[in-house]
């Protein structure tokens, strides 16, 4: 039985939300496939910055998800993966969501959300970079409909990882 998704609104990140992500996400458990350890407030404000110019630029961006009350749940989006190694150049989804949201469906109401965007402003398809631990994420993809495209090595700390990805 599918249980009705969560009402969640996406908005371009404004300065106060770097506050918000600072706090939502330094919780170990959100951070423990992203380096251990919440980033220092000034990485949150430039990131939020960031973002404002990418969605005034592109359309699209890592935007701040508010529950049905307004209040700041995490991030969802996407961006160009910027890294090295990966699929350089793809346009990747993504998500973080304080902990005390997890497993409510706000990931995947705000991911549905983003998809539609994203096909609103041409982006033909999607990838999702995901570390193989990482069964609530991999589920999340494949509830929208993500295929496993690739397993890969990451740099050091070498982990395994796996790319999935949507035509939009």
């Amino acid at each position: 039985m599918n249980r009705a998704l969560p009402t969640v609104v996406l908005r371009v990140p404004t300065h106060e939300d770097a506050f918000a992500w600072h706090a939502a996400f330094a919780h170990p458990d959100v951070m423990e496939f992203h380096g251990g350890a919440s980033a220092e407030l000034s990485v949150y404000e430039e990131l939020t910055a960031r973002q404002r110019r990418h969605d005034a630029e592109h359309g699209f961006c890592l935007w701040t998800v508010l529950d049905d009350e307004g209040r700041v749940l995490g991030f969802t989006g996407a961006q160009p993966w910027a890294k090295p190694w990966g699929p350089s150049g793809e346009i990747e989804i993504g998500w973080r969501l304080a902990r005390e949201s997890w497993g409510r469906g706000y990931v995947t109401a705000a991911a549905g959300q983003t998809l539609e965007r994203l096909r609103k402003a041409g982006v033909p398809g999607v990838v999702a970079m995901v570390d193989a631990r990482n069964e609530r994420s991999i589920a999340v993809t494949r509830r929208l409909g993500m295929r496993l495209a690739q397993t890969f090595t990451t740099p050091p700390p070498e982990r395994q990882g796996h790319c999935y990805r949507l035509d939009l």
